[in-house]
């Protein structure tokens, strides 16, 4: 898939009608601080097309990239460790649940974790979430520059057991090196297109 054109469309605290709404939708998913905003730079080709912030928490609303005038990339707040308040860490999951309730145009999850860490509470529960209500989804994991190749099986374990995937089945990502770009634009292309050249 080759992405012709990328932009930013709207932030928003509660889902509902944005310009070009009922296109297809792809969801970033995952702990603050694993990397959504980045990949989302990376796997369009702008560096600055979503804010990336050292910090965690800094997606604090839901943000929705599109590309190619085709697909929508939806950027959710960061769930897990990020240092704000349990209200303001009460209203992120209301919008995460409200927009999981509300789309109908979700063709798929990219669930993020840290390749570094063994995945969260939060983690899990998110995997259940998505297995429970029928979401297709993938699980990315992310950082993986930071792992040289021969470990990455290693690393992969853990995370394999506790969401109950394959090694095959996980996307080791870096938005520092490009790893797994091709296949998450080739992911995009399969669950978002029907009957199309890539």
């Amino acid at each position: 898939m080759i992405i012709r054109r990328a932009d930013f469309i709207t932030s928003m605290r509660d889902y509902g009608d944005f310009q070009g709404r009922g296109m297809p939708e792809v969801a970033f998913a995952g702990r603050s601080n694993v990397g959504k905003s980045s990949m989302i730079n990376k796997v369009t080709g702008r560096n600055k097309l979503a804010r990336t912030s050292a910090d965690p928490g800094r997606t604090r609303l839901i943000n929705v990239f599109r590309i190619n005038d085709e697909v929508n990339l939806i950027d959710l707040p960061g769930y897990g460790f990020a240092k704000v308040s349990k209200q303001e860490k009460a209203a992120w999951g209301r919008m995460m649940q409200d927009y999981f309730a509300r789309t109908e145009d979700l063709a798929h999850v990219l669930h993020m974790v840290d390749i570094r860490h063994e995945p969260s509470v939060e983690d899990c529960e998110m995997n259940a979430f998505l297995r429970s209500s029928g979401i297709p989804f993938t699980v990315i994991a992310t950082k993986s520059d930071k792992i040289s190749r021969g470990a990455r099986l290693k690393y992969l374990a853990p995370i394999c057991r506790a969401l109950s995937v394959q090694p095959w089945q996980v996307i080791p990502f870096s938005s520092e090196d490009g790893t797994g770009r091709d296949e998450v634009l080739d992911l995009i292309h399969r669950t978002c297109y029907v009957d199309t050249e890539i």
